[in-house]
């Protein structure tokens, strides 16, 4: 059995190197259609909630509205200042801290319209195991936030 050693040289590849703008360019077109219906579906759900539903949907501090805030948080999933901005219209509407944090985590962590887009670049298993595990984060973390904010004496 002969051995390679370091002086061989490099190893002879079946072509020449695809170059990295090509294959990012590759990869890109391949996104293309799952990013633009992922970006309609995003704006569809946003124009059809309702603010004023939303705040009586989600009125207290429950466990059912948290829930139905991380879920729909999930769903609804944005940039982190709008999600600041439809929080503050939240609380304003009467909805609880806890609701509101849990909806704004799910909303910059969790992002199931994404998940097809995700699930091609990162693979289907990585993706939904991400997606569940900040999904539960979401609920635990906003628990917390609360809870720490009540012992400084903030809320």
């Amino acid at each position: 059995m002969k051995y390679r050693t370091a002086s061989a040289g490099p190893k002879p590849g079946p072509g020449p190197a695809r170059p990295p703008l090509g294959r990012a360019l590759k990869a890109f077109t391949r996104l293309l259609p799952v990013l633009t219906a992922m970006l309609l579906l995003t704006s569809l759900v946003l124009a059809w909630l309702p603010m004023t539903g939303l705040a009586s949907a989600l009125a207290g501090d429950g466990p059912v509205d948290v829930l139905l805030g991380t879920l729909l948080g999930s769903v609804a999933a944005g940039h982190p200042s709008a999600g600041y901005v439809l929080g503050g219209e939240l609380r304003a509407g009467g909805v609880g801290l806890i609701t509101v944090t849990a909806l704004i985590s799910a909303w910059v962590t969790v992002g199931a319209v994404q998940l097809p887009a995700e699930a091609l670049t990162l693979g289907r298993r990585f993706a939904l195991v991400r997606n569940l595990v900040c999904l539960v984060l979401a609920v635990v973390l906003a628990y917390l936030t609360v809870a720490g904010l009540a012992l400084a004496g903030g809320y």
